[in-house]
C-alpha cells in the first residue's frame, strides 16, 4: 500500500489529497500541517478584521473533509528534514515518518531585511496566517497607530482590514508606488489616491531602518511613532527542506508538468514551486490560490499513478480594496521590450493592454473589470489577435469581436 505524506496543509495539500483520492481510494495519507487549523483561504484574513466573515466560513473545505478523504492529519509540528535515500520525514517532536509518495506543500514565508532594533518593538506581527489574524485583532484599536512596513498585496489587504479598528495607518515601502509587482505607475497611483480616501497615509520610496521601542526612524530622515508594527515587506517560497535533496531551486523549487521535482519520489505544489509562464516563456513563482489547487491536484494524480499534466498557467490577480476592483494577467511589456501599451481611460479607471508578437502578452483593469476573463483567455491560450477583431474586443469586451470559426470553438455548435 502506498503511503503518502503531503508537507503542508493549504490550499495546495486539499488538491493533492483529492488528486490522489480521485485514482487511489485506499493509500495511506498524512498531512503535517505546522497550523493548528484545517485549511483555510488565507485571503479571507483581511475580510475577518472587517466583519465580512467568520472564522468558520474561512474554511476552504467542510468540516468532515479530512475523514472523508480518509487522512491522517498531524497538527501544530513541522517537517525538519527530508531523507530522500531513505523516504523518511522527520518531524520536530523527533518522531519520524516514512513515505512512497512525498509532496512539499510548504507555500511561502514572510521576508524581512535586518532592521535594527526590530526585536525590541513588543507589538509586531506578519498578516499571512489565522494566528496573525487574531493577534493583530487583539492588539488594535480605535486608539492605535499601525505602521505597516510593505505596500504590496499583504500589506494593503492589512491595511484595508484594520481600518474600521486602528485610530491611524501608515503604510511605508522603499518602492516608488503601491503593489509594484502588478501595477504600473498611472495604474497605482489611481488605486493610491482611492486608499488615501480611506484615510491611509503613505510613505513612498521611504522604509523603516531601525527602531527604538515605539519609534521607526526612516532612510529619508523622517520619524514614525507607532504602538503596532504589521511587517509585509515580501514572501519567500519555503524550500529549505529540500536544500539536501536532489530537487533544484532558484526563486521556488523547479517541478516539470507532472509537479514532479528531481527528488526521487518527491513532488511540490503551490506558492513554494516555480511555474512556466505561457505569456512570458519562463518559470515564475505564481502565488495564486487557483493554481495552487490545479497543481496539488496534478501532483496527487501523477502520486497515485495516473499521468496528468498541468500547463497553460499565467500571473492573475483578482483583488480590491474598498470597493475599488483590480484585475491584472500575464506579462507586461513596453516599447522598450518591442512591444506596445493601449490605455483606455474612464472616469474612475482604466485598462491597459499589453501587447507583443502580435499577441496579448498582459492587462491592468482598475475599476472597469468586467468581462476580463476573455482577455485572459487570449493571453493564457495565445490566441494570434489576427484571429480577433481587438478594437472591437476593446470597446464591447464580449465575444462579439470573435471569428464565428473561433465561436465555434468556444462554444461548439453552430454560431
Amino acid at each position: 500500500m502506498e503511503r503518502y505524506l503531503i508537507i503542508g496543509n493549504g490550499v495546495a495539500a486539499a488538491g493533492c489529497i483529492e488528486g490522489i483520492r480521485s485514482t487511489d481510494k485506499t493509500g495511506h495519507i498524512t498531512v503535517v500541517s505546522r497550523e493548528n487549523y484545517p485549511v483555510y483561504c488565507r485571503p479571507l484574513i483581511s475580510y475577518y478584521l472587517e466583519g465580512k466573515t467568520e472564522l468558520d466560513r474561512m474554511m476552504y473545505r467542510g468540516k468532515d473533509f479530512y475523514r472523508e478523504m480518509s487522512c491522517d492529519v498531524i497538527y501544530g509540528k513541522s517537517v525538519v528534514k527530508l531523507d530522500e535515500k531513505e523516504h523518511r520525514a522527520h518531524l520536530s517532536d523527533g518522531s519520524v515518518i516514512e513515505y512512497t509518495k512525498a509532496c512539499l506543500a510548504t507555500g511561502s514565508v514572510p521576508f524581512l531585511p535586518p532592521m535594527q532594533g526590530i526585536e525590541k518593538v513588543k507589538e509586531k506581527f506578519s498578516f499571512m496566517t489565522i494566528d496573525d489574524m487574531l493577534s493583530v485583532e487583539k492588539a488594535v484599536g480605535p486608539e492605535s497607530k499601525v505602521l505597516i512596513i510593505g505596500a504590496g498585496l499583504i500589506g494593503l489587504k492589512c491595511a484595508e482590514g484594520i481600518a474600521g479598528r486602528a485610530g491611524k495607518i501608515t503604510v511605508c515601502d522603499l518602492a516608488g508606488r503601491i503593489l509594484s509587482s502588478i501595477l504600473d505607475d498611472e495604474s497605482a497611483e489611481i488605486v493610491k489616491k482611492h486608499i488615501e480616501n480611506q484615510g491611509i497615509e503613505f510613505l513612498l520610496g521611504d522604509t523603516a531602518e531601525r527602531f527604538d521601542a515605539e519609534k521607526a526612524y526612516m532612510k529619508s530622515g523622517k520619524t514614525v511613532d507607532f504602538d503596532v508594527l504589521i511587517t509585509a515587506v515580501g514572501v519567500r517560497a519555503d524550500t529549505v527542506l529540500l536544500r539536501d535533496t536532489a530537487a533544484k531551486t532558484v526563486r521556488g523549487v523547479l517541478v516539470d508538468s507532472h509537479m514532479k521535482t528531481d527528488a526521487q519520489d518527491i513532488y511540490a505544489a503551490g506558492d513554494c514551486t516555480e511555474s512556466y509562464d505561457v505569456s512570458s516563456g519562463q518559470n515564475k513563482v505564481m502565488a495564486l490560490l487557483p493554481s495552487a489547487y490545479m497543481e496539488g491536484k496534478c501532483a496527487g494524480v501523477n502520486m497515485a499513478g495516473k499521468e496528468q499534466t498541468l500547463d497553460g498557467e499565467i500571473p492573475m490577480n483578482s483583488i480590491g480594496f474598498f470597493g475599488l476592483h483590480i484585475m491584472t494577467a500575464g506579462t507586461y511589456c513596453t516599447e522598450n521590450d518591442g512591444g506596445s501599451v493601449i490605455t483606455v481611460r474612464y472616469e474612475n479607471g482604466l485598462r491597459k493592454f499589453f501587447l507583443k508578437d502580435g499577441y496579448l502578452s498582459g492587462y491592468i483593469f482598475v475599476g472597469e473589470v468586467e468581462r476580463a476573463g476573455i482577455f485572459t483567455s487570449l493571453i493564457r491560450k495565445r490566441e494570434p489577435l489576427s484571429e480577433v477583431d481587438f478594437e472591437l474586443l476593446k470597446k464591447n469586451s464580449d465575444y462579439s469581436g470573435f471569428s464565428s470559426e473561433n465561436r465555434r470553438k468556444i462554444f461548439g455548435g453552430v454560431v
